[in-house]
C-alpha cells in the first residue's frame, strides 16, 4: 500500500476523524491487501459503495494507508492477548480477514512482512522455510539495508532472497532414503549449510496441515504416504517433519528423508517466527506450538478464533 502525504491529514474535529477506526481500517485492508473490489467490500460489510470510497479516501488522508495498518482494533488485540496466554507465546499477531471465503495466505503474508523487515540487522543469520504463505510474504517485504545479512534455506528446493548472501540446500525436499540423505550431506557439499544453521539468529517458517498441505500441493509426498501419516496421528508438518497434536514426531520413515535443517538447530534460534493462516490448520498449529515453541506467531482472525475454540 502507498503511504499518504502527511499534508493531506484531516483535522481531528472533522466528521471523517470521528468515523469508526475499525470500519475504516477494515475497508482499507480488504481493498489493498485482499484486493477486493469496492462493490464487494460494500456487500460484505453491509454499507454503501460511496461509503467505501469515502472511507478509503479518509484512510489515505489520515496517513493510515501503508504496508501495515494500525493494529489498534479491539477485537484483534483481544485475540492476540488470548493466544499469547493460552498457548504461552510471547507475541501473537492477528491479521484481519473479511470472511471464511477470503484466502488467509495473503493477509497473513502482509501482516508478517513488516515484522521480518524490522528484525533484520547487519551480520544477521536468518533461516527461512518455504510454503505458499511465505512465498507471498516476499511481495510485501520492504527493502532494508542490512549489511552482511545471510539467509539460510532450511529445506531442499528453491529460495529467493534479495540483498543477502544465501546458503541453499541444493537437493530435493525429500529423498528416497536416510542413506541418500547422509550421502548428500557428507559427500556433496551440504554439510557446510547444516553446520552454519546450528547458530541462526532467527528462523521464519510456516506449518503445513495434512488436509491442505504444501507437500500434497506440489506432489512432494504421495497421497498414500499422507494417508499413512494420518493413520499414525499426524496433524501437520514443519519442514516436512510430520508430528501429532502434542508436538511429537511421528514414527514414519519419511521423517528421516526430509532434506531439512534439524529441528534441534531450528529451536536453538533465539527468534522463532511461525507463520500460518486458515482455520483448517488449527490442529497443526497447536502441535507446532509444542514442537517449535515460537517466540512470535502470525495468523488471521478466523484461524485465531478456531484455535481458541479448539483448545477449550
Amino acid at each position: 500500500m502507498k503511504a499518504a502525504d502527511d499534508s493531506a491529514k484531516l483535522p481531528e474535529n472533522s466528521s471523517a476523524a470521528r468515523r469508526s477506526p475499525r470500519l475504516r481500517q477494515r475497508v482499507a485492508w480488504m481493498y489493498y491487501v485482499e484486493e477486493m473490489t469496492q462493490s464487494a467490500i460494500a456487500d460484505a460489510l453491509g454499507i454503501g459503495r460511496i461509503t467505501v470510497v469515502r472511507l478509503l479516501a479518509e484512510a489515505r488522508a489520515m496517513n493510515e494507508v501503508r504496508i501495515t495498518l494500525s493494529r489498534d482494533i479491539a477485537e484483534l488485540s483481544r485475540l492476540e492477548i488470548e493466544l499469547q496466554k493460552r498457548f504461552d507465546i510471547p507475541e501473537a499477531i492477528v491479521a484481519p480477514r473479511s470472511s471464511v471465503d477470503a484466502d488467509p495466505r495473503s493477509v497473513v503474508a502482509a501482516a508478517c512482512a513488516p515484522y521480518i523487515s524490522d528484525i533484520l540487522k547487519p551480520d544477521m543469520k536468518i533461516g527461512v522455510g518455504w510454503g505458499r504463505t511465505l512465498a507471498r510474504t516476499l511481495g510485501f517485504i520492504q527493502d532494508k539495508q542490512a549489511p552482511r545479512l545471510t539467509v539460510v534455506s532450511m529445506l531442499g528446493g528453491i529460495l529467493r532472497a534479495h540483498m543477502a548472501e544465501c546458503y541453499l540446500i541444493a537437493a530435493p525436499a525429500v529423498v528416497d532414503s536416510l542413506a541418500t540423505k547422509r550421502a548428500l550431506i557428507e559427500r556433496c557439499g551440504l554439510k557446510e549449510v547444516f553446520d552454519f544453521a546450528k547458530n541462526l539468529d532467527a528462523v521464519v517458517l510456516g506449518v503445513g496441515s495434512l488436509t491442505n498441505s504444501t507437500a500434497s500441493f506440489y506432489g512432494v509426498v504421495p497421497d498414500a504416504e499422507l494417508e499413512a501419516l494420518r493413520a499414525l496421528g499426524a496433524v501437520g508438518e514443519l519442514l516436512y517433519n510430520f508430528f501429532d497434536i502434542d508436538g511429537h514426531i511421528i514414527n514414519h520413515p519419511i521423517n528421516e528423508c526430509a532434506m531439512s535443517i534439524p529441528l534441534s538447530s531450528v529451536r536453538r534460534a533465539p527468534i522463532r517466527m511461525l507463520v500460518a493462516g486458515g482455520e483448517d490448520k488449527a490442529d497443526a498449529m497447536i502441535g507446532a506450538f509444542q514442537l517449535l515453541r515460537p517466540t512470535t506467531f502470525v495468523t488471521d482472525e478466523i484461524a485465531a478464533e478456531a484455535l481458541l475454540a479448539r483448545r477449550e
